[in-house]
């Protein structure tokens, strides 16, 4: 199967080699470095590593990955992950995997913290709240909302994704449950990130990231 990997990334200068590197290349045919208004070296880096790099100046985490979707080229699966190393590409064999074997169509890396300060106190409360909401409102259970997944192309396609920044990864879920798509999660470890995280390393982001996902929950609870 195919697998096409698509790497939102703002300013990620220190990191985005390291993640390119670390990519199982036997497991992937391509990576899509999706540039969403770099002000540094981000891009150069990337293409010199060997990956496509796309540009979408508009901001907004999902519009970036809205772009990487339009910018693949042939896939059976498409992964997501971030460009600041928090999570380890190498295990990107647990996500894809599952699907390869028939056992899923869409899984989730559940995030496990392997040092202390991987995860952001905001981060854990922001995610503990959003996953109790999707429970008590929708009747799913996940345990995360972590951005290291993998789906089929063809079932993401399907699910129409809208988003243009921090609700991307809520809405997939809630529209993959709605769907009754086949979805687990595994666990990935998770460490701490290069660099300062552009939501929840600040307050401003961290409180818009939260109203976001908020309002999306209940957007979806009253088109339900």
């Amino acid at each position: 199967m195919n697998v096409s990997v698509i790497i939102p990334v703002l300013n990620e200068e220190g990191a985005i080699a390291n993640v390119i590197n670390d990519i199982p290349k036997e497991l992937v045919q391509e990576i899509i470095v999706v540039d969403n208004g770099c002000t540094d070296r981000t891009a150069e880096i990337a293409r010199k590593h060997g990956a496509k790099v796309v540009v979408e100046p508009r901001k907004g985490y999902g519009r970036a990955c809205l772009t990487g979707i339009a910018n693949v080229n042939k896939a059976d699966i498409v992964v997501f992950l971030d460009g600041d190393y928090s999570d380890d590409p190498k295990q990107m064999y647990s996500l894809v995997q599952p699907i390869q074997d028939g056992l899923a169509e869409f899984v989730i890396g559940a995030r496990v913290p392997s040092e202390k300060g991987a995860l952001l106190p905001q981060a854990k409360f922001g995610n503990k709240l959003a996953t109790v909401l999707m429970r008590f409102l929708f009747g799913v259970k996940y345990n995360d909302l972590g951005p290291f997944r993998a789906i089929l192309y063809n079932k993401l396609l399907a699910l129409e994704m809208q988003d243009k920044n921090f609700g991307w990864t809520i809405e997939m879920q809630l529209k993959a449950a709605k769907a009754g798509m086949n979805v687990i999660e595994v666990p990935v470890t998770y460490r701490k990130r290069i660099g300062t995280s552009k939501i929840s390393g600040t307050f401003i982001g961290s409180a818009k990231a939260g109203i976001k996902i908020i309002t999306t929950l209940f957007r979806h609870r009253i088109l339900r």
